[in-house]
């Protein structure tokens, strides 16, 4: 008689944690129940650090932004359909704003949605997941575990980058095949966002355009923020002379402070440039579409540009380019500085001098705006307390959401080192500022200064238990003036009802975060301001200023108005 030994077997949860362990992946975003609640434990348990949220939208929005701030893809892991969809609003918001992430969903067995046999929570998630992120896969048996994360990586970084998605069914976790076979059949994916390298025609061709330029401007996108070339883009930026304009994210690749940058004088260089140069920006509704009374009515089918892009489908999206310039950020960055040489002649000096004129005129409206002290605060002296706090703290990352909230911090607080502001993107949308707060946190171990409107606070208000729960250092200021936009409104009807702008008046904002255990302060004046964002940043607790603002203060839609029928009436 012969004893036979079993040979040992590893299960489908312990293959997925092995392969995103395999790819360097060292933290989940996300919100446990059926049927990956084991899959997280067993997760932490094998030394994976598992963020748990109260809701899987902002765990999903906390991934998109890790994947920014790292470049690696962010991993929010969520339950069957509607936890799916709550997480695919995020999916979709870091497809549009190229930020890598992956979103993996447990789900039904398939036998079970083919036939609508109606399983608990029964959808075809790779179905709807598919039009609204980069790529979308599903992974049915253990032996195909390994492919099904590589190949979710590599599209997540490669090229553009995006959401993607992974399915894996409940089924899927149970799953046994030997040890060995197991291991064996993991993937580490090899250079996951291989560098593309521009034609060297292309670059010729934008070189001899920027040269010949009377009114040249260079414009910086968050996919320059992202590309991390930092070096080479300041180094383009002053060799070349040229005035730059940066969108929201790409604020502090260069210092907001340094003389070639241009956002004091943003109407004028964008209405009187003769040449753009593009670096990871695009011609969208954020920048009017590259046409229109921004760029000056009819003068602008006089300008040119150049576009530095990695994906050659962006090119001519809006206006003609007619210089583009195809590859990675990086290295379209460095094929331009090797042709440019040493002796680059500088811009025209008329033109510098008018921008740096025009600098000077707003700087100085500004300063003189910034030094009023009214009660209750506007939006620019409380402002005025948040700009010099970041001043004094560099190396903070700053969150930033709302319509007015937003507006006034972007042209008002300056960043000076690269991806350490973070705001609602290219969709504009509200609701991203804890998620994108607690990722900041995680995966910098800086401080974290999170800057919402009340309203834009009210869509993920919640997670300061998770904030409390894991003692981030983040301290959210909350611009408080009792509303959507403001707090003045009134029902249209006459009835006792409040307008839909308006919320509870005088909120005590401040008192959510006490109640798990954090920091709660309210701020009337900028002094106060001032003074706790100063002991929440040197003590690294958990921190929510209640920061009161008149409620006559902000406008319609912020700086949208444009694009609210509504406002454009009044």
């Amino acid at each position: 008689m012969t004893t036979e030994t079993a040979t040992e077997q590893i299960d489908g949860f312990h293959l997925i944690i092995e392969a995103l362990k395999l790819n360097g992946i060292d933290t989940i975003f996300s919100l446990p129940g059926i049927p990956i609640t084991d899959l997280l434990r067993l997760s932490q348990a094998e030394g994976l650090r598992v963020i748990a949220f109260r809701h899987e939208q902002h765990a999903g929005n906390a991934a998109a932004a890790a994947g920014f701030l790292t470049g690696k893809p962010g991993i929010c892991m969520t339950v069957s359909a509607p936890g799916f969809l709550n997480g695919l609003t995020a999916l979709a918001n870091a497809t549009t704003n190229c930020f890598p992430m992956i979103l993996i969903s447990g789900s039904s067995e398939r036998e079970v949605v083919d036939l609508q046999q109606g399983d608990y929570e029964e959808m075809d998630q790779l179905a709807i997941a598919k039009p609204l992120c980069k790529a979308a896969f599903r992974v049915l048996h253990a032996p195909d575990i390994g492919v099904g994360i590589a190949r979710a990586i590599r599209a997540a970084v490669s090229g553009r980058p995006g959401g993607v998605y992974l399915d894996l069914p409940a089924k899927l976790m149970a799953q046994t095949m030997e040890v060995a076979a197991g291991r064996a059949s993991l993937i580490k994916v090899v250079d996951p966002a291989p560098r593309q390298i521009p034609a060297p025609d292309a670059v010729q061709r934008a070189l001899a355009l920027l040269k010949g330029a009377k009114r040249p401007l260079i414009l910086l996108g968050k996919g320059a923020a992202y590309a991390r070339a930092d070096a080479d883009v300041r180094a383009l930026v002053e060799r070349s002379g040229i005035p730059y304009l940066p969108m929201s994210m790409a604020k502090g690749l260069l210092p907001d402070t340094h003389d070639l940058c241009a956002s004091a004088a943003r109407s004028y260089v964008l209405a009187e440039a003769d040449v753009v140069m593009l670096i990871g920006a695009r011609l969208n509704w954020l920048l009017s579409h590259g046409k229109g009374k921004t760029w000056g009515g009819d003068a602008a089918r006089q300008r040119q540009f150049i576009q530095l892009d990695i994906a050659p489908t962006e090119i001519d999206s809006n206006v003609a380019i007619a210089a583009p310039v195809i590859g990675d950020i990086g290295s379209c960055v460095a094929a331009l500085l090797a042709g440019m040489g040493a002796a680059w002649p500088k811009p025209p000096a008329d033109w510098t001098a008018a921008v740096a004129d025009r600098k000077d005129k707003n700087l100085s409206k500004m300063a003189a705006t910034l030094a009023l002290n009214p009660s209750p605060m506007s939006f620019q002296s409380a402002l005025s307390a948040v700009r010099d706090i970041v001043k004094a703290n560099p190396e903070a990352i700053l969150v930033n959401e709302g319509a007015n909230a937003l507006d006034f911090t972007r042209s008002i607080v300056d960043m000076v080192q690269p991806r350490k502001r973070i705001d609602v993107g290219t969709w504009g949308v509200m609701g991203i500022g804890m998620g994108f707060a607690v990722a900041a946190a995680v995966v910098s171990g800086k401080p974290v200064i999170a800057v919402c409107g009340d309203s834009a606070f009210g869509f993920s208000g919640m997670e300061v238990e998770t904030i409390c729960r894991y003692q981030l250092p983040i301290c959210v200021v909350v611009f408080n003036n009792n509303g959507v936009y403001r707090g003045t409104d009134v029902n249209g009807s006459g009835g006792t009802d409040p307008a839909p702008t308006v919320f509870v008046k005088d909120a005590k904002y401040e008192m959510l975060m006490q109640a798990f255990g954090g920091v709660g302060v309210r701020a009337a004046t900028p002094a106060e301001l001032h003074r706790a964002m100063s002991e929440a940043i040197a003590g690294g607790k958990p921190t929510l200023i209640n920061a009161i603002i008149d409620e006559t203060a902000g406008t319609e839609s912020g700086r949208i108005t444009s694009l609210n029928p509504a406002a454009r009436k009044k």
